[in-house]
This record gives C-alpha cells, sequence and structure tokens, in this order.
C-alpha cells in the first residue's frame, strides 16, 4: 500500500517544465515537484494529481536553489542513490521543510532506509491507476493544507509492535493522528493489546501503549488506537500540531 502553508510564487517555476494541459482553464490549488519520474509514470501521477486539483511540475536541475527559493506543496522523488541528498535538502529548506514527501519505487520496506526524512507516502512499482489514485485521495488534503479536525498525517516509518502475549513484529506506519495509527506488513486480530514504538523526524522514538481495532488480510494492515490512558500519546498529539503548523 500504499500536508504547510505559504503563499506561492507564481512566476517561481517559470524555467521548469509543465505536465498540465494547455486546455486547462482553471488555476490549480497546489503544486508537487517530479525529482527523476519519467514517462510513463508521470502522466499517470499528473493526471490523479490533478483530479485533485494539485498542479505537477518537473524539476530536473538546481533543485537546492528551488528548494531555498521557492515554495512547493509536494515532491515526489524516485527511490535510489540521489535520493537521500533531496530529501535532506527538503527537510533543511526553511521554506519546505514540511514539504509533503513522496517516493516513487521500490517497496514499503525499501523505503525505510529514509525514514528519517519523513517520508509520507510510497508509490510503488510498476504504479497500478486504482492504487495511485487511492494513495493521492488518502493524502492530499495536507498538499492542499485543507486540514479536518481529526487530521491523519500520511508517513511512512518503521513501526516496532508487541503484542500482550510477547509476540514481536515490525510493521510501516501508513497514517497517523493523535488517536491512532494504521500499519502495513503484518495483521493482528481486533482487540489484541499492543504496545508500539517508532519516531518521526523531530520526535524522538516514543512508547505508546494501544490495541487493535481492525485488520484488513488481504492488504495485510491492521489499525491501532491508542489507549486515551497513556500520557505518553500526548506527545504524538504535539508532534501533530507543530508538524500541520498549527
Amino acid at each position: 500500500m500504499q500536508r504547510t502553508i505559504f503563499p506561492r510564487m507564481e512566476t517561481a517555476l517559470s524555467s521548469a517544465s509543465y505536465t498540465t494541459s494547455p486546455s486547462t482553464t482553471r488555476r490549480l490549488a497546489a503544486r508537487v515537484a517530479f525529482m527523476g519520474v519519467n514517462e510513463p509514470a508521470r502522466v499517470m501521477l499528473t493526471d490523479c494529481f490533478r483530479q485533485f486539483r494539485i498542479e505537477t511540475v518537473s524539476v530536473q536541475e538546481d533543485f537546492a536553489h528551488r528548494m531555498l527559493n521557492e515554495k512547493l506543496d509536494g515532491c515526489v522523488i524516485r527511490l535510489g542513490p540521489d535520493a537521500t541528498s533531496i530529501m535532506e535538502t527538503a527537510r533543511t529548506s526553511p521554506a519546505n521543510n514540511r514539504i509533503i514527501l513522496y517516493g516513487l519505487g521500490g517497496s514499503a520496506h525499501d523505503a525505510m532506509q529514509y525514514s528519517k526524512y519523513g517520508v509520507n507516502a510510497i508509490f510503488t512499482e510498476p504504479l497500478e491507476r486504482s492504487a495511485t489514485l487511492k494513495l493521492v485521495r488518502a493524502t492530499h488534503s495536507l498538499v492542499l493544507h485543507e486540514f479536518r479536525r481529526y487530521v491523519r498525517v500520511p508517513v511512512a516509518t518503521e513501526v516496532g509492535v508487541t503484542t500482550g502475549d510477547g509476540r514481536r513484529f515490525t510493521a510501516t506506519s501508513q497514517d497517523i493522528s493523535s488517536g491512532g495509527i494504521s500499519l502495513r506488513g503484518e495483521v493482528a486480530a481486533p482487540g489484541t493489546s499492543v504496545e508500539i514504538s517508532f519516531a518521526l523526524l523531530t520526535l524522538p522514538r516514543i512508547w505508546v501503549r494501544g490495541i487493535v481495532t481492525w485488520q484488513n488480510k488481504e492488504e495485510v494492515e491492521i489499525g491501532i488506537k491508542f489507549d486515551p490512558q497513556d500520557e505518553r500519546r500526548m506527545k504524538i498529539k504535539e508532534w501533530i500540531d507543530a508538524y500541520l503548523g498549527s
């Protein structure tokens, strides 16, 4: 399986190669840059983002300069040898340190080496339209800065899980809120008590208790609700509030 908010510079990317249709007259609401994204993936991604009023632009060079001088709302980065430096540049940029980062290629497990940069979601290849559209739909509100009261922040990071009966496994987070987290990679029956641990960018590794509330065996996913009596979950809420710039 497979969000803050700054004014945009209308002419900043005038030299970039836009991938949007010239027939569109409606101004789109946000911009996502493509780094190392070639055809046919670029065509499919562009179409999926445009369905949610998000413009796409290909950035082939001077990425560091652009990160320091321009505001983008998201970036799709092909995972590989150059991905680490690109993500580091984005996360250390004053204007874009909270940019929504998408990885392209590889598996969720492969993406764990980039978890320190707070990769929000992964497009696995080969791209399949329904799965790609589903991921964009799940993350577009953060790109557009349209926050719900109980926002779920998409983020892909490694999560250690210990169940009440002593079983241990590692999974990949899909999204997190102040009340819970969804994971992919292992399943556990609803009602199972767990303690999980993970780290998120500026949030050092944290442990918090919870209970499995649902599972999807076909997609190998589970949802965990944090224990409201575990005060450690407040650190997660504080991190989300800071991440969203509230």
